[in-house]
């Protein structure tokens, strides 16, 4: 097994826009077993988690994209499941299970749609594409409301 610092968490909503997961802190860990699985284990403050735990029951399949060891490091998604959520003084540890998937969009192709969602066209487009891949900003960040 090899464990990694969690930088970043985002849950991909079906409509296909990011929602942050703000984290005290997390790890990743590749199993390195048959099946390719890692595990995710997001530290969450109490308050930060009310504003998601709607979105992550256990059992629940979702799709999220890490930030792994380095804030600069592309995002890598992820297929998983909640495996468990628990309280531990003040915080909440979420802890997902799931798959790597290896062929999906690259970072800079979700910045160019989400560009392109947001209006952006002509020279505007090529510029904000440029000085946004980059600054690697995250995509999308959507909060959702308590």
């Amino acid at each position: 097994m090899k464990t990694f610092k969690l930088i970043s968490l985002q849950i991909v909503s079906e409509s296909g826009s990011f929602i942050d997961i703000e984290l005290s802190d997390g790890l990743i860990i590749n199993k390195e077993d048959d099946h390719s699985t890692w595990i995710i284990e997001a530290f969450i403050s109490e308050s930060d988690f009310r504003t998601v735990e709607n979105l992550v029951p256990p059992g629940q399949k979702l799709s999220v994209q890490a930030v792994i060891t380095k804030k600069d490091n592309d995002p890598a998604a992820f297929k998983t499941v909640v495996k468990t959520i628990k309280q531990v003084d003040g915080h909440v540890i979420v802890l997902f299970e799931g798959h790597l998937q290896k062929n999906r969009s690259k970072y800079a192709e979700l910045l160019l749609k989400d560009l392109m969602k947001q209006g952006i066209v002509g020279d505007e487009l090529i510029e904000q594409f440029k000085e946004k891949l980059r600054s690697r900003p995250k995509l999308i960040s959507v909060k959702k409301e308590s």
